[in-house]
């Protein structure tokens, strides 16, 4: 994460909290976000410099006004006049990490060879849910790699239950025994 989305995506989320728009202003910069890596092009021509600054903000007032709150378009208003909006999807981040730090949310995302049916989901949110003590938002994603078992990665850290780590365990430990 950049310092500069680490101040403005702070700074977004205190105006929010603040306001009690927090949950409205989440809805909206994911909503935002995607746009922006779906069409990449609209990002760049708000970056360039042979188009004037208020001509770019008055492209995103045609675009956003009436659409998103009027906070999030100063807010992109401000990244666009001081050059930094190629820094908002990472503002995004850290808003939703205020986000879920000040909700008690913690995201997790399970890595398996095969894809979860919706019962071993919710058996594994209810598992990690009882351990942290947090309310647990799961990603899934399939990685063939895996071979079985499961890799949880939260907060920074990896647990990993899969088969392929056992294997490399393995493997280390034959690797390293001295006969």
């Amino acid at each position: 994460m950049t310092e500069v989305a680490i101040q403005y995506g702070t700074a977004l989320y205190e105006l929010a909290r603040d306001e009690s728009l927090v949950d409205t202003i989440l809805e909206q910069c994911t909503v935002l976000a995607e746009c922006f890596q779906a069409e990449p092009g609209f990002a760049q021509l708000l970056c360039s410099p042979s188009i004037p600054k208020q001509e770019r903000c008055q492209l995103l007032d045609d675009s956003f006004r009436d659409k998103i709150h009027p906070y999030l378009l100063n807010f992109l208003k401000i990244l666009t006049e001081k050059g930094y909006i190629r820094h908002f999807s990472g503002c995004c981040k850290v808003y939703r990490q205020h986000y879920n730090t000040d909700n008690g949310i913690l995201p997790v995302t399970a890595v398996t060879a095969q894809a979860l049916s919706d019962a071993l989901k919710e058996k594994l949110i209810t598992k990690l849910s009882g351990v942290t003590g947090k309310t647990i938002d799961l990603t899934c994603r399939v990685d063939a790699e895996c071979l079985g078992g499961v890799r949880l990665d939260f907060d920074g850290k990896q647990v990993d239950g899969t088969v392929r780590r056992r294997l490399e365990d393995i493997r280390s430990i034959l690797t390293n025994t001295v006969l």
